[in-house]
């Protein structure tokens, strides 16, 4: 028998703002334990919690950037459970009226059609702390950091609509791609800015009626939520084959195993006796401020990729890659602005430069200004420089943060083009070079890059390459 996935993620979108969502703690990443916390995040009797403005208007940035539906009015509820990471003993989300609904992410599929993923709700909601194990077996005791404890949170729920692990990553790598592009996360999944729960059922082929629905938690990595989904349907399926029967519940996915591992059995909303938090009024958006919002959304990745194509000429794929981050075209951008073609500066980024980027695991920006590359891409252009020698310039920009016209001035690394200089040259390699002459005159044209070597040699490499070729030919021919 055939089965049938579906599946639905829930997305927990860390928000860049300075401090908490309901207090002035920072939410700096990685700094000593329990260093920013505050009556309100601790719960202390008597603190009362006020909304940071800067996160709900990058939550409304969010909404619109996926098409959503943004609801002037939105309220507060308390989610009710008992933890040592939550120290109220509740967290504060938004259930019963989140402050949006029914947006939409377009997904490309492996095959290039096209897919639109609905967006069920999006909704503000606070972080919980952080439990730290011992990694001592014989000292079993955990500790709690409550930093992130308040950190603000939008969660991002998909419809049930996505049928493979594949659509599950496309949908998941859009999804970062418009967070980014908006700057309302730097989404990074190893410090837990972006983390992914994946419901998963499957059901015979031929019915309609939805399976039952295991959800597995805080999945961190792309990898993971593939293979974990992947897994988790082959569980399903085989255990459904054999006459068994799928218990709805929360699972976990280790990583070293490749296995999901039963955590506890699914809680229902009743479960956690959801209630309008009565600290926090009515959240009220007035339709100036949503539209003062819309305003400010940039363009993002996919329209990004058709102005490229469309603009610049580029080919699909070398588009899709400079759109793939918004500093990446911004800067790509910048450099057309400073005079580079299109293409030759598309090239560079994508091969050179993203490739230094990746090993430094640093932005474009980092290894010298975009007005610096068109300068370089200018110099080669102009047969200043010929491009292998552009490769040497290329490399001490990174290295000294110079400017390409200093760095060539300053090791005398300008290609010579006066006809009677090169000329000169070639004369010299043929009077060197009998052999390969008399090989050229019996018919052996591979002589040619022998003699064309040893002028590069001569000059170390610094003579104009088409110049050179043409001059050398009309005297062998001579």
């Amino acid at each position: 028998m055939h089965f049938i996935p579906t599946i639905g993620l829930e997305v927990h979108v860390q928000l860049n703002t300075d401090t908490k969502l309901f207090s002035r703690s920072e939410t700096s990443f990685g700094d000593d334990p329990n260093v920013h916390t505050s009556p309100v995040c601790l719960g202390l009797p008597g603190a009362l919690p006020v909304l940071n403005r800067a996160a709900v208007k990058k939550a409304v940035l969010a909404g619109l950037a996926i098409n959503g539906k943004i609801h002037k009015r939105s309220r507060f509820d308390r989610k009710n459970y008992f933890y040592p990471d939550l120290p109220k003993g509740y967290q504060i989300s938004q259930f019963f009226e989140p402050y949006c609904t029914e947006g939409k992410i377009v997904i490309e599929k492996n095959n290039g059609e096209k897919k639109t993923i609905g967006i069920t709700r999006i909704h503000m909601e606070e972080d919980a702390g952080k439990l730290i194990h011992s990694e001592n077996p014989t000292i079993p005791e955990s500790y709690v950091d409550l930093n992130r404890a308040g950190t603000p949170l939008i969660e991002i729920v998909s419809n049930p609509e996505i049928d493979s692990a594949e659509e599950a990553v496309a949908y998941l790598t859009q999804l970062k791609s418009i967070m980014e592009y908006i700057d309302v996360s730097d989404c990074n999944m190893e410090q837990g800015s972006l983390r992914v729960d994946a419901n998963v059922s499957v059901r015979p082929e031929g019915t309609d009626k939805l399976g039952t629905r295991v959800e597995i938690k805080n999945l961190n990595s792309f990898k993971a939520v593939k293979a974990a989904i992947e897994y988790e349907i082959e569980r399903q399926s085989e255990l459904l084959e054999s006459g068994g029967v799928v218990v709805q519940e929360t699972r976990l996915w280790n990583a070293t195993t490749n296995t999901t591992l039963a955590m506890r059995s699914k809680e229902e909303a009743h479960d956690y006796r959801y209630f309008p938090d009565p600290d926090l009024v009515p959240l009220i958006l007035s339709d100036e401020e949503i539209a003062a919002i819309k305003a400010e959304l940039p363009e993002l990745a996919a329209a990004r990729k058709q102005r490229f194509i469309s603009q610049y000429g580029l080919p699909e794929y070398d588009a899709g890659v400079l759109t793939a981050g918004r500093a990446i075209a911004d800067y790509f951008e910048a450099a057309v602005k400073a005079g580079a073609p299109p293409k030759k500066a598309s090239n560079w980024v994508m091969v050179e430069m993203l490739a230094v980027t990746g090993e430094r695991n640093c932005a474009l920006a980092d290894l010298f200004p975009a007005t610096y590359l068109a300068e370089l891409i200018g110099e080669i252009e102009s047969g200043v420089i010929s491009g292998k020698i552009g490769k040497a310039v290329f490399e001490e920009m990174i290295a000294s943060g110079k400017a390409p016209k200093d760095i060539i001035r300053e090791k005398n690394l300008a290609q010579v083009s006066d006809p009677a200089a090169i000329e000169k040259v070639v004369l010299e390699v043929m009077a060197e070079n009998p052999t390969s002459v008399a090989d050229f005159k019996a018919g052996k044209e591979r002589a040619v890059k022998h003699l064309l070597g040893e002028i590069m040699k001569k000059t170390r490499g610094k003579v104009n390459p088409t110049l050179t070729n043409d001059i050398l030919m009309k005297k062998l021919q001579e």
